[in-house]
């Protein structure tokens, strides 16, 4: 006969080494990102270092940092508010710039032909569009802005920020690394956060009125959600590692234009996918993170897996949109 407690003791158990093995799937499949992401990163760079060494006979972006920081005359903060702040901006509305005429006109055809969620924002709300661009320069001004205030001593403290001397990319491979992580676990928590019904309501709604998001829209959000969920997990990383400046202007720029892909709507060649967070605005309670690793240990993207666009959640390596390659399947008549 069986012990009391013996099934339940059982059932924990099972439990268990079913997380046991979610979480070394996880382990396994982020490994698999970092190492692959790293080693093409690597090989770009070394080829650029390669080229700028060998062709232009001398270390170029050392020079062009020395350049820079004589014509600022070594003030700190003005480089700072360059590197931190200008240089995101500028990289953010460059692209979203470009996405806005596809939005705005339904043109170039070639761009609009790449839309996620087929009929939607074709064109896009002008009213709606004129309140997510607002949203999105307050959030820029009137938070990002004054949170680089504290980030600035705190970067000073470390000494390291306005070396002279650039890191290697060796050292900004492993940075970028340690952000990546650092910002996945943040976001993913923050964001799963304000879903709560008790903050959704109040806090992250606002952000969730595009259930088919536009690039613009990856910082159209509540004040509080701006702070937490977008800001402060970019921000961490560097701060933890008393980055140069120029690491963290090239950082934070690829998290602008990263989140920019995420919500712009158009899965595009030779891009990262947006089809793992387009489907996060379409079905709200799935897709918190983003690499997806999180996702799928606590996981948050089963309906995700069982969809078509998982099957499209890639890089697309060709011309043909991959709604046309990978179609949804019909609708069954009623």
């Amino acid at each position: 006969p069986k012990m009391p407690g013996q099934d339940t003791a059982a059932r924990a158990y099972s439990c268990c080494f079913s997380q046991g093995e979610k979480l070394w799937d996880a382990l396994k499949i982020s490994a698999y990102v970092f190492s692959t992401g790293l080693l093409l990163f690597t090989a770009v760079v070394n080829s650029a270092s390669w080229f700028m060494q060998n062709i232009t006979l001398g270390n170029f972006w050392q020079t062009a940092w020395l350049k820079f920081y004589n014509w600022m005359e070594g003030d700190e903060w003005t480089i700072f508010l360059h590197g931190a702040a200008l240089v995101p901006a500028l990289a953010f509305w460059g692209f979203n710039g470009i996405l806005l005429v596809a939005d705005i006109t339904g043109k170039p055809t070639f761009i609009t032909r790449y839309r996620i969620q087929l009929g939607k924002n074709d064109p896009v709300d002008t009213k709606k569009l004129r309140q997510a661009i607002y949203t999105a320069l307050g959030n820029q001004f009137f938070i990002s802005l004054p949170m680089l205030v504290p980030m600035f001593h705190i970067m000073q403290w470390w000494g390291n920020t306005f070396s002279k001397e650039l890191p290697t990319f060796q050292w900004f491979l492993v940075e970028l690394s340690i952000f990546t992580v650092i910002e996945e676990i943040l976001f993913y928590y923050s964001h799963r956060l304000v879903h709560h019904p008790v903050l959704y309501k109040h806090i992250h709604k606002k952000h969730h009125e595009w259930t088919a998001p536009i690039g613009v829209v990856s910082i159209y959000a509540h004040p509080i959600e701006h702070i937490v969920s977008n800001t402060l997990p970019v921000m961490t990383g560097p701060m933890i590692m008393g980055s140069h400046i120029v690491s963290i202007s090239v950082w934070f720029s690829l998290a602008l234009v990263t989140t920019s892909i995420s919500h712009c709507g158009y899965h595009l060649p030779f891009l990262p996918s947006p089809e793992f967070h387009d489907f996060h605005h379409l079905k709200f309670n799935q897709c918190y993170g983003v690499l997806g690793v999180l996702d799928y240990l606590h996981g948050t993207d089963r309906m995700f897996r069982q969809t078509k666009a998982f099957e499209r959640h890639k890089v697309l390596l060709g011309l043909t949109p991959l709604s046309e390659s990978i179609p949804e399947p019909p609708k069954k008549a009623e």
